[in-house]
């Protein structure tokens, strides 16, 4: 568990000798994003990538972090790889698995006995590689990262859209597909297009209602969900000097949510009080040594229109606190304009459940702010309306507020504490209502309130705003209520008013745990096995997949014209689907569920061109594969948006589908898709979407000679008999072009490592 300092040193000591060469090469002042994306360069790429010249570059990472969901995946890839260990420090947390149901307690001990064969595998392959292990119940990822190996001026990726968490530490941290993981721990670079660099000047300092929370939110609707996508955001200036280490992670954490590669702050003092406040103080007087690196120069903030390509500013006095949704995290309403857009918009008004905690809003901070709130419901004699909810996001933070006595708080005022995991906000939740199916109105200190996502009801309307804003809500049981200016009727009859919430950074005991939940490796794991059950229905050994044929790709039905948003959560949702994570076949049958048939506005129905009949997706490309027959899926603008879910990319992949056609992709999807050997491709112009016609038979022309921004030609063929095609656009390079004729970047490291 213990962080490894000699790495960090390392790491320090190449930071000066490349941030020198970086200045002297570009002959400019540097952003922290650049000077850690330079500190990080493989040692081949470094020169060229010096004034962000080139475009796709090749890092070396120093972690790799892997949630259970997706970790499964991985490390099946990963076994393949012939390695004997991992090549860099990584580690493994159980925390997708959990279902919030009755309480932390029984929920925990059910996840353990349900997914025994999961854990089981996970331990023992972790244990054979040199991975570090987090038991279930030891907490989120991302939280259990920022308290143990997140550090100033590091990088890391991980395979979880929220893994930009651990920015709030200074440190480059990056969600990634399985593949990607797996590359890293087998020691190769790992690849990333060189972003752009939008700044996000902080001013003020926050008061009263407003948290950092508030800041993201204000973003995200500026932004848009998008609007971030392609780019790096380092924010900077007084203002972010004064948030909490812990206020920065929830700010980074959801930058995931305006479809950024991540978010950073620099290092300063409250940086270095959280890390020795979790028992780090040696990194803390590490970088105190080279803090002028850990940090944008002084010019670049003082211009910051010279070196960033887009400047928000936000003065954090003047912010109010905002409530964001429903249905999208990017649309935002300040607090004092939410309960007229909540009556404008017909929705409903009562509240039936106020959530708070999950990766993004967990802190202590989090925590005694919000139980600040449920306090004065208790001593104002105030009966909350709303079922509440509590996710503590680490056993270190839970252990610590229990002995602080906040959790009685909440369980006093009627709130129930869940299991240290990720539960309500990923779908992993039994909902309590006597109608599934009615509108109605839950709000959350979550990240992410895409329809259906919290608890697949796509008339659940999901609103998202900071903890302390959730808490009184769920007091209030009404969304039109303004907790900064509307008083509530406690149960003697009286007009009652919230005070400001009242939060403690830290605290003042300092934290305290019996037992953090963290397995070490064996240190020879060679004797160690890893068992997969040929018959298990969870666990699917993977067979390669294969390789480009070499010639053009021709005669693919449709299997789906997409219509308007399709996230992750549309290609491969997860909820109940979660258990099937580790099994590619099994799995499959989710893909592409969620997603609305253009031609029939209608999820999972989609015509078979073999029968003319409609019928689920999934079927209807496994009878195309059956047949021999591939297929190509279209799509809209920022296709595969959302969680970092390479099962999105690995189902069509097993199932037949041989390309995917978009408007426009979401960063991390498009990788997913060229690491699994998938032909991503772009309209050029898309207004040539509209020529889809259901019963199109499609040709990709141009294969045989593919080349970096080469575009190909896709050919339609219309039942009429009539033909037509237009040019499409692809952003593969020569490595990624190789990944696509050889089957899969894995085809290629398993060659590589057998050679």
């Amino acid at each position: 568990m213990a962080f490894d300092l000699d790495m960090i040193k390392k790491v320090y000591d190449r930071y000066s000798t490349r941030v020198a060469a970086a200045r002297k090469a570009t002959g400019k002042h540097l952003t922290l994003t650049e000077k850690i994306l330079y500190a990080h360069l493989s040692e081949g790429d470094a020169q060229q990538a010096f004034g962000r010249g080139v475009d796709y570059v090749d890092f070396a990472p120093d972690r790799v972090a892997m949630q259970d969901a997706t970790a499964q995946m991985a490390l099946l890839q990963f076994m393949q790889a012939g390695r004997p260990q991992v090549a860099v420090p990584s580690t493994v947390h159980c925390d997708h698995l959990i279902q919030a149901k009755i309480g932390a307690d029984a929920d925990l001990q059910t996840a353990k006995d349900v997914n025994a064969e999961v854990y089981d595998f996970l331990a023992s392959v972790s244990d054979k590689y040199g991975i570090g292990f987090w038991k279930p119940g030891a907490g989120i990822i991302h939280q259990v990262v920022l308290e143990n190996y997140a550090f100033p001026g590091g990088m890391m990726i991980g395979t979880d859209s929220h893994t930009p968490n651990a920015g709030g530490l200074g440190m480059i941290a990056i969600g990634v597909g399985g593949a990607d993981a797996c590359d890293v721990m087998a020691g190769l670079p790992w690849e990333l297009k060189f972003p752009k660099l939008i700044g996000v000047k902080l001013t003020g300092k926050l008061s009263g209602w407003t948290s950092a929370k508030d800041v993201i939110l204000k973003v995200a609707g500026i932004l848009t969900v998008k609007g971030g996508t392609g780019a790096i955001v380092e924010y900077f200036g007084e203002g972010a000097r004064s948030l909490s280490a812990n206020g920065k992670g929830t700010i980074c954490n959801m930058g995931a949510e305006i479809g950024a590669t991540t978010s950073i702050f620099g290092y300063d003092e409250k940086a270095a009080a959280y890390l020795s406040g979790t028992k780090r103080a040696d990194i803390a007087e590490l970088a105190n040594t080279i803090k002028e690196h850990l940090t944008g120069d002084d010019e670049v903030y003082a211009n910051p229109e010279q070196y960033f390509d887009q400047v928000i500013e936000i003065n954090l006095s003047e912010l109010e606190p905002h409530v964001n949704g429903p249905f999208t995290p990017d649309l935002a309403w300040p607090i004092s304009k939410f309960a007229t857009a909540v009556r404008e918009n017909n929705w409903p008004v009562k509240l039936e459940v106020g959530l708070i905690g999950s990766c993004t809003n967990s802190s202590y901070e989090d925590i005694t702010r919000s139980a600040s709130i449920a306090k004065q419901a208790i001593d104002k004699n105030l009966k909350t309306k709303a079922e509440f909810t509590i996710t503590p996001g680490s056993e270190l933070v839970r252990y610590t507020v229990e002995r602080d006595g906040y959790l009685g708080t909440f369980e006093s005022m009627g709130g129930v504490v869940l299991a240290n995991a990720c539960g309500p906000c990923i779908g992993q939740w039994a909902r309590h209502t006597d109608d599934p199916t009615r509108k109605n109105s839950i709000i959350t200190s979550f990240n992410r309130n895409f329809a259906k996502r919290q608890d697949g009801n796509p008339n659940t309307h999901a609103f998202v705003a900071s903890p302390e804003i959730v808490t009184a809500f769920a007091i209030a049981g009404d969304l039109t209520f303004n907790p900064l200016t509307d008083t509530l009727t406690n149960l003697n009859g009286e007009q009652v008013k919230f005070d400001e919430p009242v939060g403690i950074e830290m605290p003042i005991k300092g934290y305290a745990v019996e037992d953090a939940g963290y397995q070490a490796p064996a240190e020879d794991g060679s004797a160690v096995s890893v068992i997969v059950d040929p018959k298990s229905a969870r666990l699917q050994l993977l067979e390669p997949f294969a390789a480009w044929e070499g010639t053009d790709i021709t005669g693919l039905k449709l299997l789906i014209k997409a219509k308007g948003k399709c996230t992750t959560d549309h290609i491969s949702m997860a909820g109940p689907w979660l258990k099937f994570r580790g099994h590619l076949d099994n799995i499959s049958n989710n893909m592409l569920i969620g997603a609305i048939n253009y031609f029939n506005n209608t999820a999972d129905s989609v015509k078979n061109e073999l029968t003319g009949e409609y019928g689920p997706v999934p079927a209807t490309q496994r009878d195309y594969k059956a047949h021999g027959i591939g297929s190509i899926v279209v799509g809209d603008e920022n296709y595969g948006e959302g969680s970092s879910r390479e099962h999105a990319a690995m189902e069509p992949r097993h199932l037949g589908v041989r390309a995917i056609l978009v408007k426009s992709f979401a960063r991390i999807h498009e990788t997913n898709l060229k690491k699994q050997g998938m032909l991503g491709i772009t309209f050029a112009d898309s207004n040539d979407y509209d020529k889809i016609q259901e019963d199109d038979i499609f040709d990709i022309v141009g294969l045989t000679t593919f080349a970096p921004g080469k575009q190909l030609t896709v050919v339609l063929h219309h039942k009429d008999g009539s033909t037509e095609s237009f040019p499409v656009n692809h952003t593969y390079n020569a490595q990624q072009i190789e990944w696509f004729k050889a089957g899969g970047a894995l085809n290629i490291i398993r060659r590589q490592m057998a050679s």
